[in-house]
């Protein structure tokens, strides 16, 4: 089978790799769409980020959706012909914070494509995957490979949507429209948000935001005035979304977060100085959000009952042999917003 493989820092290859059989609770799965990532272009652009780096060669990818087409002992809820998006999240469920019911911080994680530990763990960019059966979620009749591969980053938003609480009647403001700021405003439509305002500083990626839901656009590269019309009063913002990771992004914007507002920073970056002041007076809270556990089965439920539509969010998709041209298409945000592959 072909896989896609990082060696090095923009030294991807497609390679042939021998398919593994299901063992005990496990399926095999033949992937049919892989979505590319933020933590996939870090690797391809930079060799990893931080103190993460790509030590040997490692298989790419952790959006994924595919068909059943074999199945290991003691698998009960599959059947070979079954359609599933596959959560790359595997938990020991035996630590301190498993045991807690917070999986998304457990001490031996094993998570598709990351090169955290070492040796690292193979990502889900290969035609044929060997996965546990508690990791597949089934795909309702009528959603395609492509919509299934949409629920792990719409997982993340959503388990930021649980961070932030009701969003019920509220003014959202979500900084950052990359795909996860995008989702962020799908996930808090489906959640009761009265107004939802999204800001980055290229236009391109924000004409995909209406598409989904969003009230506002705002590039505030171009147009920072209409950011700072929202710091009237004390604020006018009830909750924000920071996905950019960007520290401009996080300090600017909460001027215009109203007293004791919520702030959930979903974005990796740059440490960022604290405007103590600010917190205190206003009284903001700030909530970090880091993956997600059960919200994965959500995410395929709503897309199932097409609660949602995530399809606007898709730019191109490409075929496996033509990986490098799809991670280079990913990595420009005015040509793109969530390219896929098909494996």
């Amino acid at each position: 089978m072909k896989a896609v493989i990082i060696h090095a820092a923009k030294d991807l290859r497609v390679e042939q790799r021998s398919a593994a059989e299901p063992g005990t609770g496990q399926v095999g799965i033949t992937i049919g769409a892989g979505g590319i990532c933020g933590s996939d272009l870090h690797y391809y652009n930079h060799g990893g980020f931080g103190a993460v780096r790509v030590r040997h060669p490692m298989v790419l990818g952790h959006e994924v959706a595919g068909t059943v087409t074999a199945i290991g002992p003691d698998v009960k809820n599959l059947a070979v012909g079954d359609k599933v998006a596959v959560s790359p999240s595997l938990p020991c469920n035996q630590c301190e914070y498993c045991l807690a019911g917070q999986q998304n911080h457990c001490l031996d994680m094993r998570y598709y494509g990351s090169a955290m530990r070492n040796p690292h763990v193979d990502g889900a960019f290969q035609q044929q995957l060997v996965a546990e059966a508690r990791q597949c979620h089934k795909l309702a009749e009528g959603i395609s490979l492509v919509e299934g591969a949409f629920a792990e980053p719409f997982a993340v938003t959503l388990h930021a949507i649980r961070r932030a609480g009701s969003l019920l009647g509220k003014r959202v403001l979500i900084t950052g429209c990359g795909p996860i700021g995008a989702l962020c405003v799908i996930a808090a439509r489906a959640h009761g948000a009265s107004e939802i305002i999204i800001t980055d500083v290229l236009d391109a990626p924000l004409t995909f935001a209406p598409k989904v839901g969003a009230d506002r656009t705002i590039n505030v590269a171009d147009a920072p005035e209409s950011l700072a019309a929202l710091a009237s009063g004390k604020g006018s913002v009830d909750v924000m979304f920071e996905a950019s990771g960007n520290a401009a992004a996080f300090t600017s914007a909460l001027s215009v977060l109203r007293p004791r507002s919520i702030l959930v920073q979903l974005g990796m970056g740059e440490d960022v100085p604290l405007p103590l002041s600010v917190l205190v007076g206003k009284e903001i809270d700030i909530r970090g959000s880091f993956r997600f556990h059960e919200e994965f089965a959500l995410a395929v439920d709503l897309i199932n009952r097409r609660r949602v539509d995530v399809m606007p969010l898709l730019s191109d998709t490409l075929p496996i042999e033509d990986a490098v041209a799809a991670f280079e298409l990913a990595s420009d945000r005015s040509r793109s917003m969530k390219v896929q592959l098909a494996l």
